[in-house]
């Protein structure tokens, strides 16, 4: 029985490059000459630190710069709100991988409401569907593609 897998997954070094190319264009830029900024990558976030809220602005840009150079979904970008002292200020922007369970029964309401007969069922933070022909299967990648999801999907494992 054909089936495939559908998942939100981000190339983890690609996002480090990224970060990499995005420290170094802060040391090179004439707007960042003496002032206190960075990037910083920890497991599942970005920390971009800097002086005032506006030079958070111009890294957020930056990072997004490097990060489609990279091939980098932009959808899988979560930024925080911004927090601010004296002279510092700090934004977390979270990676978001993996389907969550909200999305995912979303996607299979929409699944069952096209009528195509496939079956779908929640696998952790993925979805897999399942049906008699390709082509069913192929409909189904087309619909999940025309929604917005809010992540970015990739359509794994496909199996006749």
């Amino acid at each position: 029985m054909p089936s495939f897998d559908v998942v939100s997954e981000i190339d983890l070094q690609e996002v480090r490059n990224a970060v990499d190319q995005a420290n170094r264009e802060i040391g090179t830029r004439f707007d960042f000459k003496g002032v206190n900024a960075s990037f910083e990558l920890t497991e599942e976030q970005v920390a971009l630190t800097g002086e005032q809220e506006f030079h958070l602005q111009q890294l957020m840009d930056i990072l997004r710069q490097k990060l489609v150079k990279r091939k980098v979904d932009l959808a899988c970008l979560d930024p925080q709100e911004p927090s601010s002292s004296l002279n510092a200020a700090r934004q977390e922007v979270k990676l978001k991988q993996g389907i969550d369970s909200d999305t995912a029964k979303r996607m299979i309401k929409t699944i069952k409401g096209s009528k195509i007969k496939v079956q779908a069922q929640i696998q952790g933070d993925q979805l897999r569907v399942t049906g008699k022909k390709r082509d069913d299967l192929q409909g189904v990648m087309a619909l999940l593609r025309d929604e917005d999801w809010g992540l970015p999907l990739q359509f794994t494992n496909f199996r006749d």
